[in-house]
C-alpha cells in the first residue's frame, strides 16, 4: 500500500476513536503526577502554573465555541463513523485555520496536562497529539480534496492548518448561534472541568494519601454538572435548543 493511502487508512481508523483521547490522558496523568515531587514548587510560580493552565483551557473553549457557533449544518459534526461536508466553510474562523476544533481540543487538554506541573509529561503529550491528529487531519483534508476539488485547494494554500493566522480573519458568513453552544458543547465543559479536578485529586493523594480539594474546584465542578444536567434534558426532551440549518 503507498504511504499516502496508508496514512489516510489510519487517519480514518483514528477519526473513529478520537473520543477515547480523554480517557488515555486520565490513565497517563497517572504516573506523571506520581513521579512528581511536588514539595519543591515555589507558591509564585504554582499559582503561575494554574492560571496559565486554566487561560489555555478556556482559550480553547473559546475556540471552540466560537466554531460550533458560526457552523452550519453537516459540517463540524460529532459524526464517528465517516467524513462529513455538505459545504465547505472558508470564512470566520475558518479564514484563518483550518482545523478550529482540533486546535481548540488541544488546548482544553493541554490546560489540564499542564496542570499537572510535569513539564516532561506536556511536552509528550503535545508531541502525541500532533502525530495523533496529524493522521486524521491527512485523511479530513483527503476526503475535502476529493469533494471539493480546487475550491479546497485554493484555501488550503491560502490558510494554516493549526496555528491561526490572524491577520487573514474574515467575517463569518453564519451568524453565531448560542444555542449551538449549549447544544454541542456541555460535554466537553464538563470534561474538561473534571479533568482538573481529577488532577488535584491524584496530586493530593499520591502527595499525603487522602483527598483534598479546592473548594473553588468543587463548586465549579457541581455547578458544570447541574448546568449540563439542564442542557441535556432541554436537548433531549424539548425543542428549545433546536435551531434550523444548524447540526
Amino acid at each position: 500500500m503507498a504511504l499516502i493511502h496508508s496514512l489516510e487508512n489510519d487517519g480514518n481508523w483514528l477519526f473513529k476513536r478520537r473520543g477515547q483521547i480523554p480517557v488515555l490522558l486520565f490513565i497517563l496523568a497517572i504516573p506523571a503526577v506520581y513521579v512528581m515531587n511536588y514539595e519543591d514548587f515555589d507558591p509564585t510560580l504554582v499559582t503561575f502554573i494554574n492560571y496559565s493552565a486554566a487561560i489555555l483551557s478556556v482559550l480553547g473553549a473559546i475556540v471552540r465555541a466560537y466554531t460550533i457557533g458560526t457552523t452550519p449544518r453537516g459540517t463540524s459534526g460529532r459524526n464517528t463513523q465517516e467524513q462529513v461536508a455538505e459545504s465547505l466553510n472558508t470564512s470566520g474562523i475558518y479564514s484563518m485555520v483550518r482545523h478550529p476544533l482540533y486546535l481548540g481540543n488541544y488546548l482544553m487538554w493541554i490546560g489540564i496536562v499542564l496542570f499537572t506541573r510535569n513539564i516532561e509529561f506536556t511536552i509528550i503529550v503535545s508531541l502525541l497529539y500532533w502525530i495523533y491528529y496529524e493522521r486524521i487531519m491527512f485523511a479530513e483534508e483527503r476526503f475535502l480534496e476529493r469533494k471539493f476539488g480546487d475550491i479546497y485547494l485554493d484555501w488550503s494554500k491560502k490558510v494554516p492548518a493549526f496555528l491561526p493566522a490572524f491577520s487573514q480573519f474574515q467575517k463569518s458568513e453564519t451568524s453565531f448561534s448560542m444555542k449551538s453552544v449549549l447544544r454541542r458543547e456541555y460535554s466537553g465543559i464538563l470534561a474538561t472541568v473534571f479533568g482538573f479536578l481529577y488532577v488535584e485529586f491524584l496530586m493530593s493523594w499520591f502527595r499525603w494519601q487522602t483527598i483534598s480539594l479546592g473548594k473553588n474546584l468543587i463548586y465549579l465542578f457541581i455547578a458544570t454538572l447541574l448546568i449540563t444536567i439542564v442542557l441535556r434534558t432541554l436537548k433531549h426532551s424539548t425543542k428549545v435548543l433546536e435551531e434550523e440549518g444548524r447540526s
